[in-house]
């Protein structure tokens, strides 16, 4: 891709911007939300076709009119944004508009089950195809896009944060495949924002700032912090900021939880006998495999699991936690951060001043009625203090970046003025300027006495920010290790576990 510029309303997404990517090769692209991306992806992919500049394959200009066209020369792409169908099964996803047919031109339903258990094995995908999509976690809805671009057969394959929702064991899976790929001759365009990943993965990464590239490296004998400098434009010498405070008295005391759900549902791994304590000023992740039950725990907390009878006792400032609802929760001083903004956290065509208040309307109005004043005001200071970059609050929160859409949420949750503070990836698909921003807030939340419980499958990330990580595995504690003197091997170690014995190291 050589010269390309795309612009939005008068706006430059990219000037003149250029790729190149040879065969077999890992190619990283990498940059902030907004840098230009997948505007420069979306134009390989054939979502944009109006652009200046060119685009060559082999050696032969090309110029897609659509996805199908892009798709009919090799190029398939990996979305971050799930493209499947949710009432549909995975095998009716992978073969979406090209399914199999019998002699008499039906569906040939037999022959689409079989070919979609070879698709997911080789993705290294433990599903069935008879799932519905809607039953499936947003860590095993991405393995199902994964074996969907596999299935196209790609010359090329773009993959947008694919690693985003999954646990470590499952992204190492996916390297297996990647590097079959590169055997096969099949060149792979990776955009993320885990820079620990590219070293074991990306041969060269080209870097976007404000829609130009800004330099094109071997990943091999680049440091991280030069990758983060090009990225951001400045040195970030500290990524994960010291609280420089010991936690506090015990705050929520969880004592041997068990949920038994009335209806069980497929997939999900509800709390065992479950035992742990997070203190007041303390940041405690939660890590485990895809399935290990982080989610569950943290939806039991916040009272949003399934119906059902509890065994065990939780308590918040030493007062019973049994919320009903998320309103319960929030009156009793608790927030939740859901893992997917866009389906569980946003109302996406509503304004940036409505989602950020509608969880402590109560706090802007008066006699049932809204202070818009107030409301401005409140919302104002917490934009401030998050470095929200939007254009007004009465912008869609949907036409912000992704980080500034997770800043939206975590300004909703402090504005309830919470004593727990619950996270369930709080910075899945975010860039690593807007994540240092996310961990410079949660030192100081820390600081401020607020307790953080942390779910994140970013083993670096938990040692990074966390005081105590507590591993699940099969919804049970297997161990509570001090992150000061333990390695991400051995928290992987501890979630890839069989043995239900909880081992304290804290």
């Amino acid at each position: 891709m050589h010269g390309v510029s795309k612009s939005f309303g008068g706006v430059h997404a990219l000037r003149d911007a250029h790729l190149e990517v040879r065969r077999g090769e890992v190619h990283a692209l990498l940059g902030q939300n907004g840098a230009g991306k997948s505007t420069l992806v979306n134009i390989l992919s054939g979502v944009y076709v109006d652009y200046g500049g060119e685009v060559s394959i082999d050696g032969r200009p090309v110029s897609f009119r659509s996805p199908a066209e892009a798709q009919a020369a090799g190029v398939a792409t990996i979305h971050q944004e799930l493209d499947l169908v949710p009432e549909m099964t995975v095998a009716e996803n992978l073969f979406l508009g090209r399914e199999p047919r019998t002699r008499w031109g039906t569906c040939d339903r037999r022959r689409m089950a079989r070919d979609a258990r070879g698709l997911l094995a080789a993705a290294g995908v433990d599903l069935q195809p008879g799932r519905r999509i809607s039953s499936l976690r947003v860590g095993e809805q991405q393995l199902v896009e994964i074996a969907k671009a596999l299935s196209l057969d790609a010359r090329i394959l773009i993959m947008d944060e694919p690693t985003s929702a999954l646990a470590d064991a499952e992204v190492r899976r996916l390297f297996d495949v990647v590097r079959d790929l590169k055997r096969r001759g099949v060149s792979v365009i990776y955009i993320s924002h885990r820079l620990e990943e590219l070293a074991e993965i990306a041969d060269r990464a080209t870097v976007m700032r404000d829609g130009t590239v800004v330099g094109t490296v071997d990943v091999p004998t680049t440091p991280a912090g030069t990758l983060i400098q090009l990225m951001v434009g400045q040195r970030m010498e500290q990524l994960f900021p010291s609280t420089g405070t010991e936690p506090g008295e015990p705050l929520l005391v969880v004592d041997r939880l068990t949920v038994t759900p009335r209806r069980p549902e497929q997939g999900r791994r509800e709390p065992q006998d479950v035992s742990l304590v997070v203190r007041a000023g303390e940041v405690v992740g939660l890590a485990g495999l895809m399935g290990s039950g982080r989610t569950e725990l943290l939806e039991t907390l916040f009272g949003t699991g399934p119906a059902g009878t509890r065994t065990g006792t939780v308590t918040l400032d030493g007062q019973p936690l049994e919320p009903a609802g998320p309103r319960d929760a929030i009156a009793r001083g608790v927030a939740l951060v859901t893992e997917d903004r866009k389906v569980s956290g946003l109302a996406l065509g509503q304004s940036v001043r409505s989602n950020m208040t509608i969880a402590a309307l109560g706090r802007v109005s008066r006699g049932g009625v809204v202070r818009a004043g107030e409301e401005r005001r409140r919302v104002a200071r917490m934009a401030e203090h998050l470095r929200l970059k939007a254009a007004s609050q009465s912008v869609a929160v949907g036409t912000l970046s992704g980080g500034n859409q997770q800043k939206v949420i975590f300004g909703r949750q402090l504005m309830t003025e919470p004593r727990l503070l619950l996270l369930d990836e709080p910075t899945r698909g975010v860039d690593v300027g807007a994540k240092a921003e996310i961990y410079r807030l949660l030192a100081e939340l820390a600081e401020r006495g607020i307790g953080v419980l942390m779910a994140s499958s970013e083993l670096p990330e938990l040692l990074g920010t966390c005081h105590r990580i507590v591993v699940l595995h099969e919804g049970r504690v297997v161990a509570d290790l001090d992150s000061r003197t333990t390695t991400q091997e051995e928290v992987l170690a501890a979630a890839t576990t069989s043995n239900d014995t909880t081992r304290e190291q804290a």
